[in-house]
């Protein structure tokens, strides 16, 4: 015969869920969107400035998560300049411009604080 005997409650597990439940992240990654527009404009590879200068972002609620989405603006011919840098591209005379991995490196440590700060605010008293 096996006896399994358990005391006590759920009333600590329940108050942190409830607190996480209604945590605002939007506040949080508001500071942290605009940290990877800067991040991404200074990274941008720089000919005239245009595309460094046509990041921006916007903030998501989808259900049950929020999403940071960093848009760049700058086209030329329907083609957006910030993803032919960091993809590259082929030229109009045959030729190839090799890809820039440009975000991936300036976006890391903005990924690194949002992660750290998501963690602070979940796991605050």
């Amino acid at each position: 015969m096996i006896k399994c005997t358990v005391t006590g409650n759920f009333n600590k597990t329940l108050k942190f869920l409830n607190r996480i439940e209604n945590l605002d992240f939007n506040s949080i990654l508001q500071k942290y969107a605009q940290m990877g527009v800067s991040a991404l404009a200074a990274a941008t590879p720089k000919e005239d400035g245009s595309t460094a200068a046509s990041w921006g972002y916007e903030i998501v609620n989808e259900g049950s998560r929020v999403v940071i989405y960093w848009t760049n603006t700058d086209q030329n011919k329907g083609v957006y300049i910030a993803v032919i840098l960091q993809f590259g591209h082929g030229t109009g005379t045959g030729g190839y411009v090799a890809p820039t991995d440009y975000i991936n490196p300036a976006m890391r440590p903005i990924f690194d604080q949002i992660a750290e700060a998501a963690w602070r605010e979940v796991t605050r008293s």
